[in-house]
């Protein structure tokens, strides 16, 4: 993909998950990655008025080299890269029920969300939450790089999911799986539920990675 059909994957991603409501305000952010760097989006920019030209590049270091100054939480996308060089995309968001997830005091913070689905065990796997950290704090950065080497997903407490993927579309596709699971393990927490046993599980890691 070159630069020019890659800044508009971006803003077409970010249009449609913010006319979804899966984003709000400001929040949120996507990137990905180059031949030499990366494509961010913009810090304070909404998901739903992206423009192509001025999203943020930055070069092979991190370091911004064009465009408007980069989110705030780009050392999270660039610590879930130097962790898995085969991820080719970050999507970060405060997605409702997913954030709803992130505060609740009785969830398994080495795996949050019960296997509910098929899918969710192949887009997500295990999903482990992150301490919380205030957004911006380097601190946040050291705690997603010790989780990313071993999962492309996770769930920052008090504030949202990240996930990365093999592609923009991928990572998407597994950021909206998520958050649809959140939804239902919401609707369903109290009520009793079956969800896959641990051979179900497995079956489908063998099957599908």
């Amino acid at each position: 993909m070159n630069e020019a059909a890659a800044r508009d994957s971006i803003v077409r991603t970010a249009r449609s998950m913010y006319e979804r409501g899966l984003t709000h305000g400001s929040t949120g952010n996507i990137s990905l990655r180059l031949d030499d760097g990366w494509l961010m989006t913009p810090t304070g920019s909404s998901f739903g008025t992206l423009d192509p030209a001025r999203l943020s590049r930055l070069d092979a270091n991190g370091r911004h080299v064009d465009g408007d100054a980069p989110t705030k939480e780009a050392f999270l996308h660039v610590a879930m890269y130097e962790a898995q060089p085969r991820h080719a995309a970050v999507v970060h968001l405060h997605s409702t029920h997913s954030v709803a997830v992130s505060v609740l005091s009785d969830v398994d913070p080495a795996d949050v969300l019960p296997p509910m689905t098929a899918y969710y065990v192949m887009r997500i796997g295990s999903l482990p939450l992150v301490p919380f950290f205030a957004p911006g704090d380097a601190q946040l950065a050291e705690a997603v790089r010790g989780f990313a080497g071993r999962h492309h997903a996770m769930l920052l407490a008090n504030h949202g999911p990240v996930v990365a993927g093999s592609s923009l579309s991928a990572a998407a596709d597994a950021i909206e799986e998520l958050e649809a699971t959140a939804r239902l393990y919401l609707m369903l927490r109290h009520e009793p539920c079956r969800c896959l046993d641990p051979g179900q599980v497995a079956d489908l890691r063998r099957r599908f990675g």
